[in-house]
This record gives structure tokens, sequence and C-alpha cells, in this order.
């Protein structure tokens, strides 16, 4: 894993406890905020290792992320998806003032619970490089 990649990850690993700690006093809303950010270093960590480069915004991490692994089997459809999911919750955390705008602590544990798996995964995709086109084995 490069030195930048493992840097991603690190960040990543550190948000997820610090999300747990969150859910463990209440605060759903910052919870599930740092659900997403945690999920985002952790594609950002596959994107640099991939292609020795990030992305600038939260839109283009997520595109990015989505290109690398079309149609890659060892990611799950629901880990492919739960970054442009969980970033609306980052949306409701961030921007949302109405009375029904904040996060459940059912909705924040689940985004937590998914983005842990989702680190876990891009740990794994980045330890195991993808095979070259072509290749059967």
């Amino acid at each position: 894993m490069k030195p930048e990649a493992e840097r991603f990850i690190e960040k990543a690993r550190k948000l997820l406890v610090h999300a747990d700690t969150m859910l463990s006093v209440g605060l759903n809303d910052d919870a599930g905020r740092t659900a997403y950010l945690a999920g985002f270093h952790a594609a950002l960590a596959l994107i640099f290792e991939r292609m020795g480069k990030t992305c600038k915004t939260h839109k283009g991490v997520q595109m990015e992320f989505l290109r690398l692994t079309r149609g890659d089997p060892n990611v799950p459809a629901d880990l492919r998806i739960f970054l442009s999911q969980a970033y609306n919750l980052k949306a409701i955390a961030d921007y949302e003032t109405s009375q029904n705008s904040e996060i459940s602590l059912e909705r924040a544990t689940a985004s937590v619970d998914t983005s842990k798996q989702f680190v876990a995964l891009i740990t794994d995709l980045i330890k195991t490089p993808p095979k070259p086109a072509g290749d059967s084995e």
C-alpha cells in the first residue's frame, strides 16, 4: 500500500472510532456525517492507490470510486452506493434546519456499521490489486 493511501485508511479508521463515540453520547447527526467522511477517506485511499492522484470534490470522489469498482465482483452493490447514500446524511447534518431533519439513532448506527464494512472492503481491495484485463486466473 502506498504511504498516501495508508494515511487515508488510517484517517478513515480514526473517524470510525470517533463515530462510535458520537453514537454512544447521542450525537447522531455527527455520527452520520462522520460515517460518510470515513468512507470518503477510504475511497480516496483506493483512488490514490490505483490512480496516483485524488479528486478535489465529494462528487468527484464518488464518481471515480464508482468508475474504479464498476464490474468488480468483490464490491457488493450496497457498498458501491454507500458513499452517495451516506453523503445524504452529511447534507442533512450540515444543512437541514427543518424540525424533522435530525438523523435517528437507528439510521446513524446503520451508517456507521456500513461504513466499517466499506473501510474494511477498501482496505482489502488495496491489498489485493485488480487482475489485468483478460487475466483468467
